[in-house]
């Protein structure tokens, strides 16, 4: 399974949201500039994580956006459905497509993929932004920013 850039530049916007986490909105083209995305492709990414409820936009000359929810509250796996759809390496693992192959009943393949898409899943599920934005403090990436919570 390959990411598309949707799903790569989507989990480092919501990080560089997830970094101004409590200290207002944050614009796209800081966001863009931080994560060198164009403003034109973040602007596509954003509205589709807002209609899915991740972010909230804010108007105004000092508008822009935050996370809707806390950075504890938001996993890379949120963001990457939201993004790239369900996680699945082959059709016949895809909970959305339940009768896609008529051999599944006696497919001995299906079992390691889904123990694959399994494995994806538990990990995006298992990191959250403010995961992301503690490692980065590690790791000294983005000095100067506070660490959200």
């Amino acid at each position: 399974m390959k990411l598309s850039t949707k799903g790569q530049y989507g989990v480092r916007a919501m990080y560089e949201l997830a970094h101004s986490y409590g200290q207002g909105p944050v614009s796209l083209k800081t966001v863009a500039d931080r994560q060198d995305i164009s403003v034109y492709y973040l602007e596509q990414l954003i509205a589709v994580l807002r209609k899915a409820g991740l972010v909230n936009s804010i108007r105004g000359a000092t508008g822009g956006y935050v996370l809707a929810r806390e950075p504890a509250a938001i996993t890379v796996g949120d963001i990457i459905r939201v993004l790239e759809g369900p996680v699945a390496p082959v059709d016949c693992v895809n909970d959305d497509l339940p009768d896609c192959c008529a051999r599944a009943a006696q497919c001995i393949t299906k079992q390691i993929w889904a123990q694959v898409r399994d494995a994806i899943e538990q990990v995006i599920d298992s990191i959250t932004l403010a995961d992301m934005c503690r490692e980065a403090a590690k790791a000294n990436f983005g000095e100067g920013r506070s660490d959200p919570e």
